[in-house]
């Protein structure tokens, strides 16, 4: 196989992955419409998620639907209180952001790391999902992604500045909100859930003095 010809299979190979997570995007988004079904949606794409990745196509819609019947069952309450949660929570950041005095101080610095903590949380419910049973239910998954959080703790916390960096980017360019709304969080959830990477260690008979 010539050079040329392989670079051109690679091109192809990434283009045929972006084209993978912007057609997972949009179904996220047709999904999604509803308030119940917006974490459902989210969940399903988590899941499908590593198959677009790594470029194992079973029917990615089909197993798109199937996901998401799988986590409706499931985790339609939990997303409901999530989205309501959600909403108070960014209403109450909003409200003692815009007001003056030290009771202002005082609530920020309560409400900003409660936020950081239940973002991580959920980017950490994100990370387990794939490798969830087929049993599974919403308590099991809050009690492997309580674990997660703890022994990834650095890793969850930059997702969830990245995760913060990208929604004041969506606050300038509103539009980057159908590109990225699903994908952006599933990919940074995906990233914190790889195993750190060990280096390999040397023998003593490779070690130079």
């Amino acid at each position: 196989m010539s050079e040329a010809s392989s670079r051109t299979n690679v091109m192809m190979s990434k283009l045929s992955l972006v084209g993978d997570l912007l057609m997972l995007q949009l179904v996220f988004l047709l999904f999604s419409v509803g308030i119940v079904t917006l974490f459902p949606a989210a969940f399903a794409l988590q899941r499908v998620l590593p198959y677009a990745i790594g470029q194992e196509h079973p029917a990615l819609l089909r197993r798109f639907w199937g996901e998401f019947k799988w986590c409706f069952r499931r985790f339609w309450l939990v997303g409901l209180a999530l989205y309501f949660g959600g909403v108070a929570l960014a209403f109450g950041l909003f409200f003692w952001a815009s007001t003056n005095g030290p009771i202002r101080i005082f609530a920020l610095a309560v409400l900003i790391p409660l936020s950081g903590m239940i973002v991580g949380l959920y980017l950490s419910a994100l990370a387990v999902l794939p490798q969830a049973e087929d049993d599974a239910t919403s308590r099991s998954v809050f009690r492997t992604a309580n674990l997660f959080l703890l022994r990834r703790s650095l890793p969850v916390a930059g997702g969830v500045v990245g995760l913060a960096t990208w929604f004041l980017l969506v606050g300038r360019l509103p539009t980057l909100f159908v590109i990225g709304s699903g994908l952006v969080p599933a990919l940074i959830a995906y990233w914190i859930s790889r195993p750190p990477r060990t280096r390999p260690e040397k023998s003593s008979g490779s070690v130079s003095i």
